[in-house]
């Protein structure tokens, strides 16, 4: 008799408990959609004049401006995708596509890199 008389108790847990893990779930989504996402991890960049910047973990989001210098050489240490523009504003031709973690990325002879996006 025991039995029987905690098997549905033993549902009822089961029923809360997963009823309590999708709501968490839930709020924890609509929590983390309401903050600014970010490349995790650093674009590092060079100019000319063999200045290293490095920014760590820039916003998803929007156009990001490099050194009025430019850049020469630049590392992608991010878990997202970019593309890099010989424009300041993220517009124009120009452009090269840089995988996550692809590193030593030359600007072409004419102009150096200038900006760069995120692909998300």
């Amino acid at each position: 008799m025991s039995v029987t008389a905690t098997a549905p108790v033993s549902r009822r847990r089961r029923r809360t408990g997963s009823a309590a893990g999708a709501a968490l779930l839930t709020l924890a989504l609509a929590g983390c959609s309401g903050l600014g996402r970010t490349a995790v991890g650093p674009v590092t960049y060079t100019t000319e004049r063999d200045q290293v910047v490095s920014t760590n973990s820039p916003s998803v989001k929007g156009c990001h401006r490099m050194a009025e210098a430019g850049a020469q050489e630049v590392v992608n240490g991010t878990l997202i995708d970019m593309i890099l523009y010989t424009t300041p504003d993220c517009t124009g031709g120009g452009t090269i596509y840089v995988p996550t973690t692809v590193t030593d990325v030359k600007a072409p002879p004419s102009s150096p890199w200038l900006s760069y996006r995120f692909v998300h």
